[in-house]
């Protein structure tokens, strides 16, 4: 098990166990919190995963000459069980840790005379968070998965479990979560570091958002996004500073990032897939119409913003390699690394509660939010007329141009393409065969009239491991 260093602060500067030394550990909270901090640093560390599995198959991402030959697959759409973006097993690393955390934290504070009910229902809410968040990528990737919620700390633990289905590990995750929402910190500690890179009450809100709003369970989507706008530590960053955002992070906006400091060995991985000499990935034709579209008036998230033009025809991804949105000031070497990677932030929130509304027929207090989001990035309202689906198209627009590279993109298409029992199948189809050589278009966007074709297959290495597993049918070839 490799042991993390992973922080500028303590927070994150503390080792988890190996199995070598497991049973000299799990004696103070320190332990504890180790364990814990290998869970963030983990997730941290599948920065560049979250990145394409959030934006590959969608359409505003487009790949060069060094692109993957299996990310290029996945892109395209020929996506088979050997590929191995297709393996779960980093998450599900990430759900042990947590796992630990959960099963340990009791049996620590029975030996550990200073650690407090406080600290340890603190500690055990963060490793709910995260094992849930792990969870919600994991169905949104796969639809079915294991539920494993015991650490597999010895040889009797299970190592064949079957898949459960989406609602029982969705049930599962939220039951967590509010369960825990009461124990989470709440804007506590002592750096800004950690009050945006730990499960605030706001993280849970957001991620407890996100899941109702893929559910269709709007009502409790404008709820918890209520709540987090009572959080006086969190608010819309002024169109003037919006690219702080990013650089340097960490700002008024955020709600949950993993953290990055490159001089630390702690490095993110945007910059380097995202700069203009790694020929890796740019900005796909469809994002720069998408932005060209209000380049005229748009003075905070288009050109030299999100993206910048290098030449004719030539475009990068900007957030992640300028340190201002001019469109010069490219990161300097101590900084190209340690871009943070942010999960939730209150325009995305914002937005989740403007679709809830929407589709609820609120649609004044939808637009208003639209408003709102709109006149920061120093855009004019478009006009919508009174119908969920012009709102809908609407605020999937507004997202894309707002939330561009952060991971949402293909997960926004794809709770679209479920909303009302698929009323709007072929609209996603028809994104997906977009980035598929024009032999295969036709073929293809017939396969995905089965839903199952939107996620992802189970690797060939988990099924021959867990005689248990069975594939997606859509890939049991």
């Amino acid at each position: 098990m490799v042991l993390f260093q992973f922080s500028c602060n303590s927070w994150l500067e503390l080792e988890p166990p190996s199995s070598l030394v497991r049973e000299e550990f799990w004696k103070t909270k320190e332990d504890v919190e180790a364990v814990l901090m290998a869970a963030y640093s983990s997730f941290a560390g599948l920065d560049k995963t979250l990145f394409l599995m959030g934006e590959l198959r969608a359409d505003m991402l487009d790949g060069e000459q060094n692109q993957s030959w299996n990310e290029r697959q996945l892109m395209e759409n020929n996506i088979y069980p050997d590929n191995g973006i297709t393996s779960w097993s980093n998450f599900y690393k990430i759900i042990n840790y947590t796992n630990e955390v959960i099963a340990n934290a009791p049996k620590v504070q029975e030996i550990d005379d200073t650690f407090t009910d406080f600290q340890r229902q603190g500690f055990e809410a963060e490793a709910y968070f995260l094992r849930s968040l792990a969870y919600f990528y994991l169905v949104r990737l796969y639809k079915e998965v294991p539920l494993i919620l015991e650490p597999s700390e010895t040889d009797a633990a299970d190592f064949y479990v079957s898949k459960s289905n989406e609602d029982e590990v969705l049930n599962q995750i939220v039951g967590d979560l509010e369960t825990n929402l009461p124990f989470a910190p709440s804007s506590s500690f002592e750096t800004i570091g950690e009050n945006k890179g730990r499960a605030s009450k706001a993280a849970f809100n957001a991620l407890l958002a996100d899941i109702a709003l893929w559910r269709f369970n709007y009502e409790k989507v404008i709820g918890h996004v209520n709540e987090i706008q009572k959080d006086p530590e969190i608010e819309l960053m002024p169109s003037t500073r919006w690219f702080e955002i990013y650089f340097p992070g960490n700002s008024l906006e955020s709600i949950f990032e993993f953290q990055f400091n490159s001089q630390l060995n702690q490095a993110n991985s945007m910059y380097g897939l995202t700069n203009r000499n790694s020929n890796q990935y740019i900005p796909s034709q469809k994002a720069v119409e998408m932005f060209a579209f209000e380049f005229a008036s748009e003075l905070v998230r288009g050109e030299e913003s999100t993206i910048k033009k290098e030449g004719e025809d030539e475009f990068i991804i900007w957030k992640y390699v300028g340190m201002a949105p001019d469109g010069q000031s490219v990161r300097a070497g101590i900084f190209q690394s340690s871009a943070n990677w942010i999960v939730y932030r209150l325009a995305d929130a914002l937005l989740m509660k403007a679709e809830a509304l929407s589709q609820l027929g609120r649609y004044n207090e939808a637009r208003a939010i639209i408003e709102d989001i709109r006149e920061r990035a120093d855009v004019p309202m478009v006009a919508l007329a009174n119908n969920p689906v012009a709102f809908e198209d609407a605020i999937l627009n507004e997202r894309a141009l707002e939330l561009a590279y952060e991971g949402k993109r293909w997960f926004d298409l794809l709770r679209m393409g479920r909303r009302n029992n698929f009323a709007r199948k072929d609209k996603l189809i028809e994104i997906i065969i977009s980035n598929v050589p024009s032999t295969q278009k036709r073929i293809l966007a017939a396969k995905l009239t089965n839903p199952l074709g939107w996620y992802l297959p189970i690797n060939e290495g988990e099924i021959e491991d867990n005689k248990n597993l069975v594939q997606n049918p859509y890939y049991d070839f």
